[in-house]
Order: structure tokens, then C-alpha cells, then sequence
């Protein structure tokens, strides 16, 4: 009896022991399956010269159809913002980096799955009719983009200034579908604005100034350089620096804007990836650095790229109180990496790290103070940004008129009595230290 019990423990220990090394065997035979260049390879061709010789539409399956057919698939499973380009998509790309291009004036990606709008351009014509962050694409000229890459997208909705593209909107805040026929411009704005949507920046009573970046571009560091100045000759105490609705733009405006805030030499962002260097630290250059005041950054979730760098990179610091929603949340870096046939890549290399190691990317900058605004407040504050916006609610629904004019920034608002409290604790404090010294 002990011994068929033994025997029966040992056959059990057995069975366990060859279940195991079985189990560990095909995963690692998997593993090396998946790494196999040479299968994968053949398996490929295979399939290629089968689509090639058995595709019912021959006129469809020439050798470079197929391979560039694959290499967009292939690209699109890494992430939204990889791509495979071909020539004529390479050379518009090179196009549209050289100079100006026809638009609409909206910044998109995906979310979800789901083509969605960044941020609209200020001064364009999405802007203008009233397309917000947040909203997803459902059709272009009536067709669904269901099925559209994010380049696609942007191919139908780039033309030539002054002709038109429809669009079709989801608002999922407000349960909305909405259409926009929208007219094409040269998109071409100014970055750096005041209050007023203008370049005069005025100084209020209470000596806090406010300065606008609606995207980052050649210009906006030097743009913001006359802005401060002439808020500073002014007599300016603390700062108002309003990224909401910001879909980023060039790395290197975004490490000058911080470096106007902090001292030289001051990490602002890494870059991290495989290809060598591995590991690019941006700093502060220069030797100008504004004065310490009070600062407070507006996000919302239309700020992207650029803005989450600056807003990440100054709270890290302590240099910024941030104030809004949280933003985008796209944190990457895309390099371009052309061909031998004139086709190019364009690859997620790299992602964005603040100071202290934060990554952005499908992260986002969570706000110090977190202020929420509904759908309907952020359609009225756009409404009332844009020129001759009100104007056109002349004839629409009374209590609609009379909503839109009682709508007020609490996110401005909230940012003004922040900085109002800190200057009147700071005068507080510096007087009580100066009775402390008689």
C-alpha cells in the first residue's frame, strides 16, 4: 500500500515536471517563431505572391501596390502618429514644411480610435464657425472617416485657399452631430495675443498681465519676448501665460519659452528612445531670465505637444501654478526618415520627460488647481473670442443670447484671484519682516 502511494506521488511530481517543461518549451518555441527573420520573411512573400497570382482585381496587385500597401499597415499597428509616405505624400510633406498651406486651421489625432480634434487654430476658418477641441471627426464631404488614417484625413481636409470641405462632428460632452462648411485659407496666425485677441497688451488696475500663445512656431519666442516687455515697462507684478486650446508646435520654441522663466543652463525636457543618442537633454540658454513673479499657466484639453512641455517643465520647477483641465497628453517625437525610392517614414523615435522624469505621452499634465468647464461654457467663450462672434447671436433663441453673454472664464477668473492672493500674502509677509528688522 505505502509503496503504490509513493509510486503514485512520484508519477504525479513526473507528470508535473513534463507538463512544465512543455509548457516553457512552445512558449519559447513562439517566442522564437515571432523573432525569426527568415520565416517571417518567407511567410510574407508567400502571401504576397498568392494575393499576386489568385487576387480577383489584377489591376490592383502590382508588386509596389502590395509592398506599399503593407508598409502602411505596418506602420499604422505601431502607434497614430508612424506612417509609411509615399513619394507624392513625402513631397507634400516637404511642401507644407517649406511654407503655407490651404486649411481649415485645425490640429487632429486619434483618440480612441476615433479621428478627434486637438485644437482649432485661432483666426481660421474652423474657429471661426465654431469646431472645439474634443470633437470627433465622423465625415469628411460626406464620406465617414471610419476607416481613415490620420494622413488621409489630413489630405482631404488641406486644399487649395478659397475652396470648400464639409466636415461632420460628434460632440460626445453634449450629445451633438454637428456640419461645417468650411472655406479654405492660407493658414498663417499670429501666436502671441492679449486679451483682446490682439498685440497691444494692456495692463489692468491690478498689474497682472496676460499673455496668449495659440501654437508654437519661428516666431513665438521672440513674439513673447515683445509681449513681456511691454507688460513689464508697464509695471507688471505677476503673469497670466494661457496655453489652453494650444496644440503645440517646434520643440525648440517651446525650450525657449521655458528659458525665459528660468535660469540658464536649467533642464527643461529630455527626449528618450533607442536610436543613439538615447538621451537629449534641452536646456535654458541664454543669460536673461525675467523677473521671479507669480505665474499661472491655463491648460485645458486642447493643450498639446509644445504646451505640455512648457506647463510640465514649469511645474516641475515650481516656477508655474498650473490652472485648467488635464491636457492632451501627446508626448512623442516623429522623425522622418526618407527611402531610396523617394518614399519616407515618418517614426514615433523618441518620447517627451519633464525635469523630473515625468513622461507625457498618453499621460498629460495634470493641473495644480483643476477647474472643469462644461461644453456649453467652452462653445460661449469660443464664441466670445471670436471676431465678430457676437455679433452673429443676434438672431438666435433669446435665452441661448442670454446664456452666452452671463458666461464667464472661472478658469481666467480663478488664475486672477490666485495671483491677486499670492501678491497680497507677499506684501503681507515682506511688511511683517520689515517690523520683525525694526
Amino acid at each position: 500500500m505505502k509503496n503504490r502511494i509513493l509510486y503514485g506521488f512520484v508519477l504525479a511530481v513526473l507528470g508535473l515536471n513534463l507538463a512544465w517543461g512543455a509548457h516553457l518549451y512552445f512558449n519559447s518555441v513562439q517566442a522564437a517563431d515571432k523573432n525569426a527573420v527568415y520565416d517571417n520573411i518567407h511567410l510574407f512573400t508567400s502571401v504576397l505572391e498568392r494575393v499576386r497570382k489568385d487576387y480577383v482585381d489584377g489591376d490592383k496587385t502590382s508588386y509596389q501596390d502590395l509592398i506599399y500597401g503593407a508598409l502602411k499597415g505596418m506602420l499604422s499597428t505601431l502607434d497614430p502618429h508612424s506612417e509609411f509616405m509615399d513619394p507624392q505624400k513625402f513631397e507634400e510633406l516637404k511642401n507644407d514644411t517649406e511654407g503655407a498651406f490651404g486649411g481649415v486651421g485645425i490640429v487632429i489625432g486619434l483618440r480612441d480610435s476615433y479621428l478627434t480634434v486637438i485644437a482649432p487654430m485661432e483666426d481660421t476658418p474652423a474657429f471661426r464657425a465654431g469646431v472645439m477641441a474634443g470633437d470627433r471627426i465622423i465625415k469628411i464631404d460626406g464620406k465617414s472617416t471610419e476607416k481613415f488614417t490620420l494622413q488621409d484625413a489630413v489630405k482631404k481636409l488641406r486644399g487649395d485657399p478659397n475652396t470648400d470641405v464639409s466636415i461632420t462632428i460628434y460632440r460626445a460632452a453634449s450629445n451633438q452631430t454637428k456640419d461645417f462648411k468650411l472655406t479654405r485659407a492660407v493658414i498663417k496666425v499670429d501666436t502671441v495675443k492679449d486679451i483682446n485677441g490682439k498685440r497691444d497688451f494692456p495692463l489692468g488696475d491690478d498689474q497682472i498681465g496676460y499673455v496668449r500663445i495659440t501654437q508654437f512656431n519661428d516666431p513665438t519666442s521672440s513674439d513673447l519676448e515683445v509681449a513681456l516687455n511691454k507688460l513689464e515697462k508697464q509695471g507688471m507684478k505677476a503673469l497670466i501665460l494661457d496655453l489652453r486650446n494650444n496644440p503645440g508646435g517646434l520643440l525648440d520654441q517651446a525650450v525657449q519659452v521655458c528659458g525665459k522663466f528660468v535660469p540658464p543652463g536649467q533642464l527643461i525636457v529630455t527626449t528618450e528612445g533607442r536610436m543613439p543618442p538615447r538621451h537629449v537633454p534641452y536646456e535654458a540658454k541664454g543669460n536673461h531670465e525675467h523677473p521671479k513673479m507669480p505665474m499661472v499657466i491655463l491648460v485645458n484639453g486642447g493643450s498639446a505637444s509644445a504646451s505640455e512641455i512648457v506647463a510640465g517643465c514649469l511645474q516641475d520647477l515650481k516656477r508655474a501654478i498650473i490652472v485648467g483641465e488635464q491636457t492632451f497628453g501627446k508626448g512623442s517625437v516623429q522623425s522622418i526618415l526618407p527611402l531610396q525610392d523617394g518614399s519616407a517614414l515618418r517614426l514615433t523615435t523618441a518620447k517627451y520627460y519633464t525635469p523630473s522624469h515625468r513622461v507625457i505621452h498618453e499621460k498629460g499634465i495634470t493641473p495644480d488647481i483643476v477647474i472643469p468647464v462644461s461644453t456649453e461654457e467652452e462653445e460661449a467663450l469660443l464664441l466670445k473670442r471670436t471676431p465678430g462672434g457676437l455679433d452673429s447671436i443676434e438672431n438666435i433663441d433669446p435665452k441661448k443670447r442670454e446664456f452666452i453673454n452671463s458666461v464667464r472664464d472661472v478658469q481666467l477668473d480663478r488664475a486672477m484671484d490666485l495671483l491677486k492672493g499670492i501678491r497680497l500674502y507677499t506684501q503681507l509677509q515682506n511688511q511683517s519682516d520689515q517690523m520683525a528688522a525694526k
